[in-house]
């Protein structure tokens, strides 16, 4: 009954064996759970019974059910995965009512993690089925502000959500936490106009931009957070601005590619780590590290000067 996760490898690929090592690590934390190596091209059948066009692939699996698979070697998500599946174990082991009722509890967080959530096959970038392709291609055309969520990559709420909401198919649309319908209510509500009255228009960019530079009096745009710098400049102005004792908020650009090429035409600056005051570019980290040395550092981030 408990989880088993197989990691289809090749002995060629080097991502494969990093991955090796992560189920290493997870296997010690986690005893209960079986972690198994099949060489992907030893056994083709397997393989192609379960779809694997590239390695490393891993399946998850439970009371001898595939629940999830996750293709690539993204250590982050296999561990987050391992995790999810050991929590819910643990929570609701022996007793089917408690895991539908996580389940629902996980539907309910996420049919309510946007106002717009279009549950779909593949991304909006790479739909991988002709109804979400169109249902994405409709979002677009009349601006609607959506996040998405790929059924494919989890196969507990791809089942549990058609009985959560009882619509058999997908992609499914949500606003506000309810059901609209699925591509055929869509194409409907387009063609009566009443589509651009029911979902959220996407806020303009540069309104967006705007509002993210204005959230606090000192915003700094980099990579990482204050608790984690992803790149030597980052890390180098947030030194400096923490040795100043002046409160600041930070936004991680790795997160968001719309901001991250949005920030540099709309400030006409070009790199990052971008610092702002009020609202107003002050600069990057060679123009911080001037301030600093000639004294106006302090003054201009008390917007003093």
């Amino acid at each position: 009954r408990s989880l088993v996760v197989v990691h289809f490898w090749a002995p060629w690929a080097p991502q494969c064996a990093q991955m090796n090592e992560v189920m290493a690590a997870l296997a010690k934390e986690h005893t209960q759970v079986t972690f198994v190596k099949l060489e992907a091209e030893a056994v083709p059948e397997v393989s192609e019974k379960y779809g694997i066009s590239s390695v490393p692939t891993f399946l998850f699996f439970k009371n001898s059910q595939k629940v999830d698979r996750l293709d690539g070697a993204h250590a982050p998500e296999l561990t987050k995965k391992v995790q999810r599946y050991v929590s819910s174990s643990s929570v609701s082991a022996g007793s089917n009512d408690s895991t539908k009722e996580d389940l629902n509890v996980r539907l309910k967080k996420l049919i309510n993690a946007a106002p717009c959530m279009l549950f779909m096959k593949g991304s909006p970038k790479e739909p991988r089925c002709g109804f979400s392709k169109q249902m994405v291609e409709i979002l677009n055309k009349h601006g609607i502000s959506f996040s998405s969520f790929d059924i494919f990559s989890d196969e507990e709420v791809r089942q549990g959500l058609k009985t959560y909401s009882n619509w058999p198919t997908y992609p499914q649309l949500y606003v506000a936490g309810e059901l609209i319908g699925g591509l055929d209510i869509i194409k409907e509500l387009e063609a009566s106009g009443e589509l651009d009255t029911v979902c959220p228009k996407a806020q303009k960019l540069e309104d967006r931009l705007k509002i993210l530079i204005n959230k606090a009096p000192v915003m700094l745009f980099m990579k990482g957070s204050k608790q984690m710098a992803k790149c030597g400049f980052s890390k180098q102005i947030i030194e400096i601005i923490n040795s100043t004792g002046v409160d600041y908020e930070t936004f991680d650009i790795l997160e968001d590619e719309e901001v991250r090429q949005g920030l540099k035409t709309y400030s006409n600056w070009p790199t990052y780590p971008q610092l702002y005051v009020k609202g107003e570019l002050v600069g990057g980290l060679d123009i911080v590290k001037e301030l600093r040395e000639s004294g106006e550092l302090l003054p201009i981030l008390k917007g003093e000067n």
